[in-house]
């Protein structure tokens, strides 16, 4: 099997390890294969992928969709790195509001499933990142929402006290008052 899947802290949440294949003249990774991801119970279709690129420094989320609109996500770093996170926003869970995170860059290859009710973001920790995510779901525009990045109460360890947000992502609200 070209993976290896690592279940993280929090039900739902999988570090995906593909298999690299190096040599002189570079790399090749399988990143996804449906036979593999269904035997290791994750989504076998995915609708929708989406490309960011951002400078260091950057920091994009807390974001997610409600109801049916849920994405699960496959996100991958193709170039530089990123710290990525995920909060379980699930109400009932017995891990709501907790987050866990992974380093995602182009050398390590590693991906991130979050699945449908988990906020998403991330913190470019090199020069510059690009990465690429694979959604369950289409955006849907009615049922976006997001979190403040430096919620007291979720405690998201970012490495970094003071970094560059959009506008928007600097005027989320806390999960306390956060429309899930």
């Amino acid at each position: 099997m070209p993976f290896e899947f690592e279940k993280l802290k929090l039900d739902g949440l999988v570090l995906v390890k593909p298999r690299i294949y190096q040599d002189d003249r570079g790399f090749f990774i399988e990143s996804y294969k449906k036979r593999d991801f269904a035997a290791a119970g994750l989504p076998q279709e995915f609708v929708q992928d989406n490309h960011s690129s951002s400078t260091q420094g950057v920091l994009r989320g807390l974001h997610y969709q409600r109801g049916p609109a849920a994405q699960g996500k496959l996100v991958r770093c193709i170039a530089g790195a990123i710290l990525d996170v995920g909060v379980d926003i699930r109400r009932g869970s017995p891990t709501f509001g907790k987050w866990d995170a992974a380093e995602l860059s182009a050398v390590n290859a590693h991906m991130l499933y979050l699945p449908p009710g988990f906020a998403h973001g991330f913190l470019v920790l090199s020069a510059a990142a690009e990465i690429i995510y694979k959604c369950t779901t289409e955006y849907s525009p009615e049922d976006e929402g997001g979190i403040r990045w430096n919620d007291p109460d979720i405690g998201v360890d970012w490495t970094l006290a003071d970094p560059f947000l959009s506008a928007r992502d600097g005027a989320l609200p806390f999960l306390k008052d956060a429309k899930l």
